[in-house]
């Protein structure tokens, strides 16, 4: 009796707007609280620190966007360009495209003749996505999405830059830094947390990456901005 087709659960299709997504996020925490932070040291009015605030959550989730939108459109066409350079190979020379596939084959384990064979095959299913694959490493699940990376990161980073204009709309007039920080901290902590619970990875190491880059992002920030608040 034949065995029942056995579905595993990867993640690597996860990659691309997990990636968008938590960086998105981080970036809006950290460096909103950060900015919170060096312009409440300073000594500047609430107000102040509420138009900083808003400015650079706008700020930021606009550069984000435009950001990964090129970064990825740079990707995208480079990707493009490979794969029109293949089908004009495969047009031109097949034989040698055959050999090529198969001997990529060969160093991945498998004998010649058997190389051979499965490159055969590979080709008359889908020649140029074969090669796409295995000679030039672009998959489905790795395709840039330009759009799509943009969408992410900016709406990712004005989530998480409201989280702590959030603190700062109930923290008390004298304790301002005091709770921002921290809450901001938190945040992080729990953004590590979920990132690395849906990457598949250790869960303390996410939290801790995340949490002592932000921490000390918000700590030289805030001794620059009471710095200058005493100097200016």
């Amino acid at each position: 009796m034949p065995h029942p087709l056995h579905t595993e659960d990867h993640r690597t299709h996860r990659i691309g707007w997990l990636r968008a997504a938590v960086l998105g996020a981080n970036d809006g925490i950290v460096s909103t609280a950060s900015l919170v932070a060096g312009v409440a040291a300073s000594n500047a009015s609430r107000a102040a620190i509420w138009v900083a605030g808003v400015a650079g959550l706008v700020a930021g989730a606009l550069s984000m966007a435009a950001g990964e939108y090129v970064s990825v459109s740079s990707q995208a066409d480079t990707e493009r360009a490979d794969l029109e350079r293949e089908r004009r190979e495969l047009a031109a020379d097949g034989p040698h495209e055959h050999d090529e596939l198969a001997g990529i084959y060969e160093r991945r384990g498998l004998d010649p003749a058997l190389a051979r064979q499965v490159a055969e095959q590979m080709m008359a299913h889908d020649a140029l996505g074969a090669h796409a694959r295995d000679e030039l490493g672009i998959s489905a699940t790795g395709t840039a999405r330009p759009l799509q990376a943009a969408v992410a990161s900016a709406g990712a980073f004005a989530v998480g830059a409201a989280l702590p204009l959030a603190a700062l709309a109930v923290a008390p007039e004298a304790r301002l830094v005091g709770t921002v920080v921290p809450a901001s901290l938190v945040f992080l902590a729990l953004l590590g947390g979920l990132a690395a619970r849906t990457g598949g990875a250790p869960l303390l190491t996410g939290v801790l990456r995340v949490t002592f880059w932000g921490a000390l992002a918000m700590g030289v920030t805030a001794l620059v901005g009471a710095f200058f608040g005493t100097v200016v």
